[in-house]
């Protein structure tokens, strides 16, 4: 008889998830990544009795998310995925670079298994924690049969990797899935799934250099009334690989700035254009302005399109 998948495994980074602060009251003067995820999981009853493994990758507040602890990441959701007792990963982040560790994790593995992020607006030690649901309707979709990519779980929402988006600084329900709307709901521990779980062609690890520091920089920049052209050359000047130019409506750019980006460009470096508004893509138009010469990122957001960039530039 072949045994059921059943596992989950949860992997902890830390954010606000695991988070306190002095004072039970107090929601934004906590400080982050104080508990590790043995101690979140520990806290919730309604998980006794479920196979649960748990590894702690890091300990960090996501803010200061960086591309060594994507690296070890990366490999144990691989590691781990590829047992054949596991039925998902959940990782606990935290909120400030929640979409950018999703979309990365989603575009180098494409995983046929859940891998759900879990994050919480409040600390811990709150009054009226978000953390624990949000880490017990993770733990549920993980379970979910046929569930695959990576997700978000926040609030009740099951955001894709490929569109989720942190769209407000406070409230609990503060991530949003642009256009697409969410990928499913969790209801009372039962999923109600109105779109297909997140597919794609999966980078690879083995393009992938184990050396962070070897990956190619990629920074952004912003169009905005009254822009200049200096931080362009600056950039080249410091050997940055790549820029993704956040424009104003439909990525349109500030003719100065577009003008210096078209130089970076023609000297080599990689440029590519998007939108700075919360919803909607770059859409193609018949060249009108100088800004058009430079590719467009489409619906990608300029976070997710400066890691896009990155794995390009990686091939």
């Amino acid at each position: 008889m072949q045994n059921i998948p059943s596992v989950v495994v949860v992997l902890g980074t830390g954010g606000t998830i695991a988070g306190t602060s002095a004072q039970a009251g107090d929601n934004v003067g906590y400080t982050a990544a104080q508990l590790g995820a043995e101690q979140l999981i520990a806290a919730i009853p309604a998980l006794v009795g479920i196979p649960i493994e748990v590894q702690q990758i890091a300990q960090l507040d996501s803010k200061d998310m960086g591309f060594a602890v994507w690296r070890a990441l990366v490999d144990a959701v691989s590691e781990q995925l590829a047992r054949p007792e596991v039925c998902g990963v959940v990782i606990t982040h935290g909120t400030d670079t929640l979409e950018e560790t999703a979309y990365f994790l989603q575009r180098v593995l494409a995983p046929r298994k859940p891998v759900v992020m879990a994050a919480a607006m409040r600390p811990a030690t709150a009054l009226q924690a978000d953390g624990p649901q949000n880490l017990l309707d993770a733990i549920r979709v993980a379970q979910t049969a046929g569930a695959a990519g990576v997700v978000a779980v926040l609030a009740g929402s099951v955001h894709s990797a490929l569109d989720v988006r942190k769209l407000h600084s406070y409230r609990l329900d503060a991530f949003d899935s642009g256009d697409a709307g969410p990928l499913a709901h969790v209801e009372e521990g039962r999923l109600r799934q109105h779109r297909d779980w997140p597919v794609g062609e999966a980078f690879g690890l083995a393009g992938l250099p184990r050396d962070a520091a070897q990956w190619p920089r990629v920074e952004i920049v912003t169009s905005h009334a009254g822009a200049s052209a200096e931080l362009v050359p600056a950039l080249r000047a410091s050997g940055v690989a790549g820029i993704v130019a956040a424009g104003t409506g439909n990525g349109t750019l500030h003719h100065v700035l577009a003008a210096a980006l078209i130089d970076a460009q023609a000297a080599g470096v990689a440029v590519l254009r998007c939108t700075r508004c919360a919803r909607g893509s770059v859409i193609e138009a018949a060249p009108a302005a100088a800004s058009a010469t430079l590719p467009s990122a489409g619906a990608l957001t300029p976070v997710q399109a400066r890691i896009e960039l990155m794995l390009r530039l990686m091939t």
